[in-house]
Parts: C-alpha cells; sequence; structure tokens
C-alpha cells in the first residue's frame, strides 16, 4: 500500500495561507508581549527601583502563566476545538494586555503577566497544532514554522518600539499597544474552518471533507488524507475521553522523549536570555544605553531572519539533518563569548563590536537551528487522540525550561559571572545536539497519520546515517 510520503506535491489552496496569516497574529502577540520586557524592563526598574531579583520574577512572571496556559488550553482544545480556544486565547491576551499596562505596582504587574501568560502559553499550545492539522504534508514544516517566524516579527516590534519609543511612550503604552493587534485576531477567527481532524473525531468526516474541500485543491488527495484519518480515527478514538496517562504508553514514549526534550533545549540553550536581557546583560559590562537598545534590536532582527530562512528550507533539508547542522555553531559561539566576557573586552571598542558579533552568530545558528523545530516537533509527533494534550504538554515543558532559564538568568550571572553563564548554555547545547542525533527522527515529508501509524508499529527511531533528502520518499527510519 502506498504511503503519503510516495504521493507528489499538494497544490496549497490559498485560503490555507490566508489561515496562517490570521493564526500567525498568535505568534506575533507571544513574541511581542514576551520581548517587549527587554526594553520596558528599564524604564519599570527606574520607576519601581527594582532590585535584579525583582526584575527576574517580572519578566519571568509571564512565563509562569504561560506553563498554566499550555497545561489547560491542551484539554480545552480537545473539547471546544481548536478555532474556539484560540478565540479564547485572543480574549485573554486583551485582558492581559490591559491589566499590566495599568499596573500600579511590581506586585500587581507580575500577577498582570501571569494572565497574559496564560495567553501565550495557550496560544503556543493550539495554534501550532490547529496550523499542522489544516497543512499538507509536504509544506506542514513551512507553514507551522510561520507562527515561529510570526513570534520573531513579535520580538522584533517590541524591540523597535523599546529602542525608537523609548523616550516618546511610557512603558504602560508599550505594553498597552499590544490589545489592538488581539481584537484583530479575535475577530478574523470567526471566519476560519475548524480543524479537520478534530472535527473527524469530534463531529463527522462529512464535516472534515467539507473543511479539506476549502484548503486543498484536489478531489483524489481529499479522499486520500480522509482515508488516512479515517483509519486513525477509528484506532485512536476520540480526544475528549484520551487519558493523560496515554503518553506514558510504551508506544508513544519514544514521540514523547523526542518532542518534549527538543522543547526543553529550545530554552535551556539561552535565546531566551539573549531576548530578554540583553540589554541588562550589555549595561552591566558597559554598554550605553541605547547601544545596549540597539543590540537587542540587532539580536531580533537575526532571529527573524534566520527563522525566515529556516521556514525556506526546513522541507528540504529535514527537521533533524537542520538541527545537527546548525547546534555546533551555538556552542562555539557561546564559548567564545564567555572567554570575551572573562577578558573584560566589552570595555574596548573593539572589543565591544567582536562581543556584539559573537552574539549575533550565536543567534544564527540557534534561531536557524533547533528553534526552527521547538514547536513543530510538538504539533507533529503524537497521534490525533492524544495530540491536544501531548501539545500541550510539550507547551508546558518548553515555558516551564523557559521559566527556569529566565528566572535564574541574572542570579547565575551574578554568581558566575556573564562568561560563566555563557559556558553553561554552551555546555546545554553540547547536550542538544547529542540528544536529536540519539533520539529524534526525521518527520519531514511523512503525514501526521503516516508518523501516527510508525509509531504503532515500534518504528520511531531516529536515522543513523543522514542520507540526501528525497522529497518524494523522505527516510523517517533506517
Amino acid at each position: 500500500m502506498a504511503t503519503a510520503a510516495d504521493r507528489p506535491t499538494t497544490k496549497i489552496s490559498s485560503f490555507l495561507y490566508v489561515i496562517t496569516g490570521v493564526t500567525a497574529i498568535a505568534g506575533f502577540l507571544y513574541g511581542y508581549d514576551t520581548g517587549i520586557i527587554s526594553g520596558a524592563l528599564l524604564p519599570i526598574t527606574s520607576e519601581f527601583h527594582l532590585g535584579h531579583r525583582m526584575q527576574e520574577i517580572v519578566a519571568s512572571a509571564i512565563l509562569v502563566g504561560a506553563v498554566i496556559g499550555a497545561l489547560s488550553c491542551g484539554t480545552i482544545s480537545e473539547r471546544i476545538g481548536r478555532k474556539r480556544t484560540i478565540m479564547t486565547v485572543a480574549c485573554v491576551f486583551c485582558a492581559g494586555s490591559f491589566c499590566s499596562s495599568i499596573s500600579a505596582s511590581p506586585y500587581l504587574l507580575a500577577l498582570s503577566r501571569i494572565l497574559l501568560g496564560f495567553a501565550v502559553g495557550g496560544s503556543s499550545q493550539v495554534t501550532p497544532m490547529y496550523i499542522a492539522e489544516l497543512a499538507p504534508r509536504q509544506r506542514r514544516g513551512r507553514l507551522v514554522i510561520s507562527f515561529n517566524l510570526s513570534i520573531g516579527v513579535g520580538i522584533l516590534v517590541a524591540n523597535i518600539v523599546g529602542f525608537m519609543l523609548q523616550d516618546l511612550w511610557s512603558w504602560r503604552m508599550m505594553i498597552a499597544v499590544a490589545v489592538v493587534p488581539a481584537i484583530v485576531l479575535l475577530l478574523c477567527m470567526l471566519r476560519l474552518p475548524e480543524s479537520p481532524r478534530w472535527l473527524a473525531e469530534n463531529v463527522s468526516m462529512d464535516a472534515a471533507r467539507k473543511v479539506l474541500e476549502r484548503v486543498r485543491n484536489n478531489e483524489e488527495d481529499i479522499n486520500y488524507e480522509l482515508d488516512e484519518i479515517r483509519v486513525v480515527v477509528a484506532e485512536g478514538g476520540s480526544g475528549k475521553k484520551a487519558r493523560w496517562s496515554m503518553l506514558a504508553e510504551p508506544w508513544i514514549r519514544p514521540a514523547a522523549v523526542a518532542a518534549f526534550g527538543v522543547a526543553a533545549f529550545t530554552q535551556l540553550g539561552g535565546l531566551e536570555t539573549m531576548i530578554y536581557y540583553a540589554p541588562t546583560l550589555l549595561t552591566g559590562t558597559g554598554f550605553g544605553k541605547s547601544a545596549a537598545l540597539l543590540t537587542g534590536l540587532s539580536v531580533a532582527i537575526v532571529f527573524v531572519t534566520m527563522t525566515a530562512i529556516g521556514r525556506h528550507i526546513v522541507d528540504r533539508v529535514g527537521r533533524r539533518r537542520l538541527t545537527l547542522v546548525m547546534v555546533p555553531g551555538t556552542v562555539v559561539s557561546l564559548i567564545v563569548l564567555g572567554i570575551m566576557f572573562r577578558m573584560g573586552m566589552a570595555k574596548t571598542p573593539q572589543g565591544s563590536l567582536i562581543l556584539v558579533a559573537c552574539l549575533l552568530i550565536y543567534m544564527v545558528f540557534n534561531a536557524g537551528g533547533v528553534q526552527v523545530i521547538g514547536w513543530l516537533m510538538g504539533s507533529e509527533m503524537f497521534p490525533l487522540a492524544i495530540r491536544g494534550k501531548a501539545s500541550s504538554v510539550h507547551a508546558a515543558v518548553l515555558w516551564g525550561s523557559n521559566l527556569i532559564i529566565t528566572s535564574t538568568a541574572l542570579s547565575t550571572v551574578s554568581l558566575l559571572g556573564t562568561g560563566g553563564a555563557m559556558w553553561v548554555y554552551a555546555g546545554l547545547n553540547f547536550l542538544c545536539f547529542l540528544f536529536v542525533w540519539r533520539f529524534v527522527p526525521e518527520t519531514t515529508g511523512h503525514s501526521l497519520e503516516d508518523i501516527e501509524n510508525h509509531l504503532r508499529a515500534g518504528k520511531h527511531r531516529p536515522i543513523q546515517r543522514l542520507a540526501k533528502p528525497n522529497p518524494r520518499r523522505p527516510r523517517l527510519f533506517p
């Protein structure tokens, strides 16, 4: 019997691009609401006279909410659907941004950012899954990574606001402006369809067919995809009835190890430290305020650029191969950064330029490698019946590891120095390389149902030798 990998590339409906563009607003809000603290933290610290520990609490409070939102929205998305969950998240984005902007104390600000974090975590759980369940297998990586790209755009806009409007807007205005795209997301989602795979397991195959007819251009492709969905629905049952304990079942365990491990390493490698604290770290090593904010803006530009490149090539190069090629670059650049910070090179003009260059090189390899596949793994590796809950845990692991890194970053710098912190992140990136090599299989070019069938057959293993990808028959297994 032919597999999905044997079939020719499906032409993507223009409506699917519209859907991806609308849902990308959730990624933009995620990026903006987490990234704006980089520029806003300086005036917040000045207004509330914050020490480094309280700075960490304000910055990381959003991550506490993100873990809660990620864990909650898995169940919510199984019960009310992916579409209505995204609409709920949009409402919470509005409330969280507004409450944060009117906070009268750092404690109220931290609590408001927990509410905002619920929306961030919820969007990161449901949006990649929603796009993955609508996308054809050959373009799933590119379309899901549009969410990553929109995160980068949100971070970039946040840094532009922090750099260019620092003296024109208060930090309250910087945060409050995020209400506008949240309202746009809510209104646009009213016109978008539900996930066909959720409809197939919870409503009917006819409802799923109607959605596929809107996002596919070929009747034969629709029939083939529906046949695949029908089989996995019959085998797996409804996601509403799936229990959390299903994630521990032996046949699902390889997917859980691979996806959750990648989720953790996307954050443990130090990316969020660079995004949240770059201006703070650099001002502490002798940079002026404007130079530090400009460097933070440059970090965001590189993040967006490399995510865009990764989005373009991931379906041809492959998830696993791209990560293994890029991660060594992060290790080397962080080791060099650590040496430079230890030597105090930021205190000279030439040393400052080299240090910034190394920081941007780190961003090139990190944003163009493991960050590209971070959200993608959680949206495509798990069986349909448990996908909502599994992607929920995946997002919670990602946000939990983010919380650990963000809430300890300045304390780590205080204890080990900035150079020592860079070496810790270098070691974590090296462990990431070993993990991907040992546990992460190549999923490029396979349908969601194909991946599930391989899991059931006990063949979810990493490639031992990296062969040149074949667009018609990409290899998932040895």
